[in-house]
This record gives C-alpha cells, sequence and structure tokens, in this order.
C-alpha cells in the first residue's frame, strides 16, 4: 500500500507578554482558534511555548507584544529557534471595547495581527553594540535628569534662605556655587537653625553635582568611541555629536535593515507629516507620534544648522519668503534630515547627500 503524506498545517502564533507570564495564542491560515495557554516568563517556560506552537503546526511566524519589553527574552529565544517574529501593537481601544480585556484575549488579537499583517513591525535585534549603547544612554539620561534636579533645588532652597546667606548665593554663576557650597563646612550641630540647615542641604546637593557630572564624563567617555564604531560616518553629518547620533542609533536599532524605506524611518521619528484631506480640502496635519527622542534629536540638529549651516539658512529665506513660518520650515528640514539620517544609518561607510 502506497502512504500518503499529509502537509502539516501552518500556523500563526501570538503571545501577550508580562513579568511573570506569557500568555500565547495560535490560529490557522483560516483564522481560527486552536488555542491559548500561559506560560513562565523563564527559559523554561519559553521552550515549553515553542512546542506547544509547534503542536499545533509548522510556525510561520509569532507576534509578540512588548519585544522591548517583557517579551525582550522571549524575542531572543524565538530567534535563537529560527521563528520570525514580529512585534504586534495593542489593540485599539475601539476593540478593547467590542472583545473586552484579558490575556488570552489580547493573545488572539497579536496572532490575528500577525496572520494579517496588519500593524505589525520587525523587532529590534537588541543583541549587539548598539543595544550595549542604549544601555550606557539609559544611565547617562538618568545622570543628567537627575543633576538638574540637584541644581533646581539648589536654586530654590537659595530663593527661600535667610537674607545675608541668600545675598552671598543667589549671583553666583553655577560651577562657582557648586564650589562654594560643595566645600562649606556648617556646623552639624546647629542644624536646628535655618541658615545651618540650608548650609548642610546646598552641601549635599553639591556634592551630588559633583558626583553625577563625573558619571556622565565617565559614560561619555565610553558612548562617544562606542558610536563612531558603530556608525564612522554619522557623526560626521553636520549638526551630529555624539548624544544626538546615540539616540538615532538606538531608534534604528542593531537591523537597521528593518526600516524598509526612507519614509518608514521619518515616521517611526514623528517627522513625517500625516493625511487630514477631505474633499476638496489637501492638507496633512502635524504628526505627534513616533520615538519622540528621535524627534527631538532632529529637532536639535535643524537647530544647530539654522544658526551654523549656510545652505539650511539660504532654504530657510526663500520659504520664508514664500510665507512659511518658521516652525513649518523647521518641521520641513527635519523631514529632510530624517531622509539624510536614513541614508548614513543603512549605509554607514558611504557619504551620502548633504540635505538643506
Amino acid at each position: 500500500m502506497s502512504t500518503i503524506t499529509q502537509a502539516r498545517v501552518q500556523v500563526t502564533g501570538g503571545v501577550d507578554t508580562h513579568k511573570d507570564t506569557h500568555t500565547a495564542a495560535v490560529v490557522d491560515t483560516a483564522g481560527r482558534l486552536l488555542g491559548t495557554a500561559q506560560f513562565p516568563a523563564t527559559p523554561t517556560g519559553h521552550a515549553a511555548l515553542v512546542d506547544w506552537l509547534t503542536e499545533h503546526g509548522e510556525v510561520v511566524l509569532v507576534a509578540v507584544e512588548g519585544t522591548g519589553a517583557y517579551g525582550a527574552g522571549l524575542t531572543r529565544f524565538l530567534h535563537a529557534c529560527g521563528v520570525t517574529v514580529v512585534e504586534a501593537d495593542r489593540p485599539d481601544r475601539k476593540t478593547r471595547r467590542w472583545q473586552g480585556k484579558s490575556d488570552p484575549v489580547d493573545a488572539e488579537a497579536a496572532a490575528r495581527a500577525g496572520l494579517s499583517a496588519r500593524r505589525t513591525g520587525t523587532p529590534k535585534a537588541a543583541n549587539g553594540q548598539v543595544e550595549a549603547l542604549r544601555n550606557l544612554r539609559v544611565a547617562r539620561r538618568s545622570a543628567i535628569r537627575q543633576r538638574a534636579d540637584a541644581q533646581r533645588q539648589m536654586h530654590t532652597l537659595i530663593i527661600t534662605a535667610p537674607e545675608p546667606l541668600r545675598a552671598d548665593l543667589r549671583e553666583r554663576p553655577i560651577e562657582d556655587l557648586i564650589k562654594r557650597c560643595a566645600t562649606s563646612r556648617p556646623a552639624t550641630d546647629r542644624a536646628g537653625q535655618p541658615a545651618t540647615a540650608v548650609m548642610i542641604a546646598l552641601r549635599s546637593l553639591a556634592r551630588r553635582h559633583r558626583h553625577l557630572t563625573e558619571e556622565i564624563k565617565d559614560l561619555d567617555a565610553l558612548i562617544a568611541p562606542l558610536v563612531d564604531q558603530i556608525n564612522p560616518h554619522l557623526s560626521t553629518l553636520h549638526g551630529i555629536g555624539p548624544d544626538v547620533a546615540g539616540q538615532l542609533l538606538v531608534t534604528a536599532g542593531d537591523n537597521p535593515d528593518r526600516l524598509h524605506s526612507e519614509a518608514a524611518f521619518a515616521m517611526l521619528c514623528g517627522a513625517a507629516p500625516l493625511p487630514a484631506s477631505s474633499g476638496k480640502t489637501n492638507r496633512h496635519r502635524l504628526n505627534r507620534g513616533g520615538d519622540r527622542q528621535a524627534n527631538a534629536a532632529l529637532h536639535r540638529i535643524v537647530i544647530c544648522r539654522l544658526r551654523w549651516d549656510q545652505r539650511t539658512r539660504t532654504y530657510t529665506e526663500r520659504r520664508t519668503k514664500e510665507g512659511l513660518s518658521k516652525k513649518e520650515i523647521i518641521r520641513c528640514l527635519k523631514r529632510y534630515v530624517a531622509r539624510e539620517v536614513y541614508e548614513a544609518l543603512t549605509n554607514p561607510a558611504q557619504p551620502s547627500p548633504t540635505s538643506p
């Protein structure tokens, strides 16, 4: 008798990720739900999740929510197993109102989004030098924020300090103020007196400010050469320093080829205007989505070029004569810069054309 080999059913998985558990759902090519299950968010649970998916058929892809957060470990595990992974957005509010909210419902929605290729994208690889750069930048950004908080708190204390002390400190430059407060020696046995308590607090904040400044310098010494090593051409573009270049590299990820076009990169950075036309009205509106840190990086590039780049200043004069406001011109320039940055990110060894 001849044997007939039956082809395995192709299935698509969806995973709703959480801190301790992941809930998975699997659907076939016709969109039928084949099952849901919950697994621990551990390497053993990841292996069990993959085995459970393969029991239902040939896994075409898996759509994972939060590939850069709670789903990062699962995403790396699936990549190591050779499984195609896409990032699924959260269901919109209208869908949530109709279907309700639970982990199995969210996992099924992710699986259906992966099956229909709707609102899905290629996640960041997060396994190379850019991921290392992102970790260093997290610490640097936190140190900068805390140093700014310490500086603001010092100025607030000086405003309400007793008059002799207030008159002595309020007009000092920040470097002199930090030195004066950090090296002061208030009598701690008189901490109950307002003037002495203010100086004790200012000394503590000034020393904290100094420590954070040294921490930022140490991180900068690691970040700058790493940025040049990842993409030596990006930092050579006008208006792009190590900090801005680092943010743009982190936005693109270790696999910038996942960005299929410069328009997609502009949309990722929130620099692409959104159509808002209706009938005979043809217009666009400001895009307030995307990676806002990347959008701020593009903004800093444009502000720098408006001051120092002659071609950008010539473009600004021409567009001003056409009736555009400064804000509108900056938005146009950010779109041009996004195109230039995309070329540098995807072709790090080849110079990109200079934008206005």
